[in-house]
């Protein structure tokens, strides 16, 4: 990692993740395979701000914590990038596996437990398939009847006032890093 840790990728620990590393991973890989509309790609970082954002709108009551989790729900893509669900399901148990252990060491790192439960895992989803129909509609170029194919049809109130617009990585590294701070910031004060 560019913080100088290393990562085993078998047996990650949580000791050997920092934030920064994250957020630079993130800011670099790209949503849809790159395949969007705009002067940047649109990253994983980009899209994990914004299920944060819809998150606490789904679960305005959540503790802080909840929204963390709901800002890291891709983490482990800044080592093993961000794969689409055909490749995924193709690959099978194994890549799931190291998925599982790389987002439990991500948690367990920045104080969350290893598993989250069920009620806000599926919270996080719901949000996570929020942000994928706005992408699909607005930069990866699919119909809305499409996108709610695929992802269900959103709450019109909840994605009425977000637009995307893809930004350089390196303003969304430091957009991510600002908010996880914030969140931290907040889980301390709680």
């Amino acid at each position: 990692m560019l913080s100088g840790r290393r990562l085993d990728l078998l047996d990650p620990s949580p000791f050997d993740i920092e934030i920064e590393d994250i957020a630079h991973g993130l800011a670099f890989v790209a949503r849809w395979n790159g395949q969007t509309m705009g002067a940047w790609p649109y990253s994983v970082a980009e899209h994990s701000l914004l299920v944060e954002e819809f998150f606490g709108l789904i679960a305005p009551e959540a503790p802080v914590k909840w929204r963390l989790a709901a800002l890291l729900h891709d983490a482990p893509e800044y080592v093993v990038g961000d794969m689409i669900s055909p490749v995924k399901h193709t690959i099978g148990a194994d890549y799931r596996a190291l998925e599982d252990r790389l987002m439990q060491a991500v948690h367990l790192r920045f104080g969350l437990p290893a598993v989250l439960p069920a009620r806000v895992k599926a919270q996080i989803k719901k949000a996570d398939r929020l942000s994928a129909w706005l992408e699909a509609v607005q930069i990866a170029g699919f119909s809305e009847a499409e996108a709610g194919r695929y992802f269900g049809r959103p709450d019109a109130a909840l994605i009425a006032s977000v637009t995307l617009d893809p930004q350089p990585p390196a303003v969304v590294r430091g957009g991510y890093i600002e908010r996880f701070r914030t969140l931290m910031g907040e889980m301390e004060t709680a």
